[in-house]
């Protein structure tokens, strides 16, 4: 069995946020969706749990920082090819999400970002397989 991933993020406000995500294409496991908390499936092995930052706050004694301020983790996230980086970038945008930088584009690797609503920011990025030894 392949390891799986389940990536655990405070948002304000779950409803918006599974708005937003629904909008990039991404579809939720409601045997794990309530109140506090919904599970994003990214693909068969990756997982987002997006949970209210009371019920996050449980899992943890720390502060829960203002991702649109600082940040704790970039989430990269391959594509098939730089179409569906756009795509899905593009899409980001348009459902209110803000690309905080330029596009990075080495011929090899092509990347773009954006900041979701609670500003995590998400890195998409494609590489040329036949680049990768």
């Amino acid at each position: 069995m392949a390891t799986q991933i389940f990536v655990n993020l405070p948002v304000k406000n779950l409803s918006k946020s599974i708005e937003f995500y629904t909008k990039l294409g991404y579809t939720f496991n409601q045997q794990f969706t309530s109140e506090n908390a919904t599970c994003m499936i990214v693909s068969d092995t990756i997982y987002v749990m997006l949970l209210v930052e009371s019920y996050f706050k449980t899992f943890t004694d720390k502060q829960i920082i203002d991702a649109h301020k600082s940040c704790e983790a970039l989430l990269a996230l391959s594509a098939e090819n730089k179409d569906k980086v756009n795509e899905l970038v593009e899409k980001a945008i348009s459902a209110g999400g803000v690309e905080p930088r330029p596009t990075i584009d080495h011929g090899f690797m092509y990347s773009r970002s954006y900041n979701d609503l609670d500003g995590h920011i998400w890195e998409i990025f494609w590489m040329d397989p036949n680049h990768v030894q």
